[in-house]
């Protein structure tokens, strides 16, 4: 009788919505809506009855259908992209992000509304829709024009900040306070395990997609994206982020793969079901009587999102050196709230944190500045041209003297090469340094199950700290090594950039070749200070240390060339996955 009820709820389910989202096409809106609004036809709100008998199931569906979205998303993910979008995208999405989640949070206070709820609405404001500005773009023939490239960009960083947002809430969730220690613990491991995780996937992932590609089976291949897909989603849920960080990263690792464009189109039929599904389910929640109690609140949070999102990220593309006219189609485009917004009012109703009126008036929300994307993107240039009639000349020459100076600043020529050189190099050091972090918090955390496997031989606990402690330190070797050698090569370039020989004269060739040899010496031993610091709970006693670093020394000193190999194979592996076409 259960599957009889299921089967039930699913067709009134996919009926409505096909025949809804049919009329909200023809009258050229978001399918999105369609599918909110069947949701709210069929729900137990709406009279005369409900048609829905078994709302946990079809909830469980729609938790799927988050899955999808978010992988989806890290499908369409490149860190190509992040790499190309320049500090427009950074300075507007940062500059949104943080604007927004306060003016959120400062409304939700206003209506008396409780900490948590005023904490998840600004949260539920500070993320646009991609879904629902690229069909906008495309529907108006604007997804070329250079605007929308930088709209582009501002959604890659608000994801992966969306992310962020995500682990965080989850962890005041849980722990009920929001201190400045706890977030910044929580943004450190997060971008920690992001680093990891995005590393250690890009080098095995597209490579074992490539080798099941070979069978020319999609049905094969289609099943192993979905294995991959849910087994990464557990174990990001086992080590205690949240499920749709999994989806995001797993997705983008395979963004990387010679068989994106294939698993996109193997993928986009489940992520169409599923996803329906989750927007019907956010319909079914909707409650009328709600939205008229709360209609106040529900027009000041549009009219906050419409105006802070403008200002906010115009100015955040001015401020990165865009002019007047493109910073304010930037902003324009990007006022409004879409699926991440869902997503967050789900996770707080999910985690028991947030009020029931909360997700309605998040959905009404987003449903009125849906309808005013298109809107907004026409009335941009007019409304661009009418406000430089009416800005002061004073004012805008302050507008115009800044552009200058700005594009005055910008590195050129050997400048600019040696800033793009330094910035690769810290790159490099960066990923190095953050591999060694995760081994050694790695082994800590599993101090406990390895020190059972070796009991039977080495029953003291010094003897396993020990054991513990030169493991980590020779499976980092190849990184630390690798991260030696970039430093050095840092060092000896800002030596001969710096040290100049009209100031050290004769001196000039040793001066920059100790500055080549302390800088990383110096640096490293910063670094080894920081692993003891975070690895506590597995160093042995002084004297048993002093033994581990005279037999990882020897080791590393036997070993040097082969340590380099290994390091430069696996660099080079990462940069051919990266260099490959993937279809973006």
């Amino acid at each position: 009788m259960h599957a009889i009820a299921f089967i039930q709820d699913l067709a009134v389910i996919m009926l409505v919505a096909g025949i809804v989202t049919v009329i909200f096409h023809r009258l050229k809106q978001p399918v999105v809506l369609g599918y909110i609004a069947a949701g709210f036809i069929i729900g137990p709100h709406t009279p005369p009855f409900g048609f829905i008998h078994d709302e946990e199931t079809i909830k469980t569906l729609a938790e799927l259908g988050v899955v999808f979205l978010m992988f989806s998303l890290g499908l369409e993910f490149s860190l190509r992209k992040l790499f190309k979008v320049g500090a427009t995208a950074f300075v507007a999405a940062l500059l949104e992000i943080t604007l927004m989640v306060w003016v959120g949070y400062e409304i939700g206070h206003a209506f008396g509304w409780g900490t948590m709820d005023a904490l998840f609405l600004g949260a539920i404001l500070a993320i646009s829709s991609t879904t629902i500005i690229v069909k906008a773009l495309n529907d108006l023939n604007m997804k070329h024009q250079r605007f929308a490239q930088l709209i582009f960009g501002v959604l890659i960083v608000e994801d992966i900040l969306g992310i962020g947002i995500i682990a965080l809430l989850s962890g005041i969730a849980v722990s009920g306070t929001v201190s400045s220690g706890e977030v910044a613990a929580t943004v450190g491991k997060l971008g920690l395990f992001m680093v990891v995780a995005l590393v250690v996937g890009i080098l095995l992932v597209p490579r074992l997609l490539g080798y099941v590609a070979k069978a020319n089976s999609d049905e094969m291949l289609l099943v192993v994206v979905l294995g991959l897909c849910f087994g990464f989603c557990l174990l990001v849920v086992k080590l205690g982020y949240s499920m749709v960080l999994g989806a995001f990263l797993i997705g983008a690792i395979m963004a990387e793969s010679a068989q994106l464009r294939k698993i996109e189109r193997l993928v986009e039929p489940l992520r169409d079901t599923f996803s329906a599904i989750f927007f019907v389910a956010i319909g079914l929640m909707i409650e009328p009587k709600v939205l008229v109690e709360y209609a106040g609140p529900i027009l000041a949070i549009t009219a906050a999102v419409v105006i802070g999102k403008v200002v906010s990220c115009s100015l955040g593309a001015f401020l990165a050196g865009n002019d007047g006219r493109t910073s304010l189609r930037v902003g324009m485009g990007l006022s409004q709230i879409g699926e991440f917004s869902f997503i967050i009012a789900a996770l707080g109703m999910t985690l028991q944190v947030t009020s029931d009126f909360l997700y309605p008036v998040a959905v009404a929300v987003s449903a009125i500045t849906t309808l005013l994307t298109p809107y907004l993107i026409r009335w941009a240039d007019p409304f661009a041209l009418h406000l430089a009639r009416w800005v002061p000349m004073p004012l805008a020459r302050v507008f115009g003297t800044y552009g200058e100076w700005l594009r005055g600043i910008r590195l050129e020529g050997e400048r600019a090469a040696l800033a793009a050189m330094v910035r690769r190099i810290l790159m490099h050091v960066g990923v190095n340094l953050a591999l060694v972090v995760a081994i050694f918090l790695s082994l800590a955390h599993f101090a406990g199950p390895i020190g059972q496997w070796l009991s039977p031989w080495i029953t003291g606990d010094e003897g396993q700290k020990g054991v513990l402690c030169a493991a980590a330190l020779i499976l980092s070797m190849p990184f630390l090594v690798a991260a030696y050698r970039k430093l050095g090569a840092l060092s000896l370039l800002l030596a001969e950039a710096g040290v100049r020989p009209q100031l050290a004269g004769r001196h000039t060739d040793r001066v920059r070749g100790i500055m080549a040899q302390v800088i990383p010496v110096i640096f490293l031993g910063l670094v080894l200070l920081l692993l003891a610091a975070l690895s506590a709970s597995i160093l042995p006693t002084r004297e048993m240390l002093i033994v581990v670093a005279l037999a990882v020394s020897i080791f590393a000193i036997l070993f040097w060339r082969w340590l380099i190999r290994i390091h430069a194979r696996m660099q080079a592996a990462l940069m051919e996955t990266l260099d490959s076409p993937s279809g973006h």
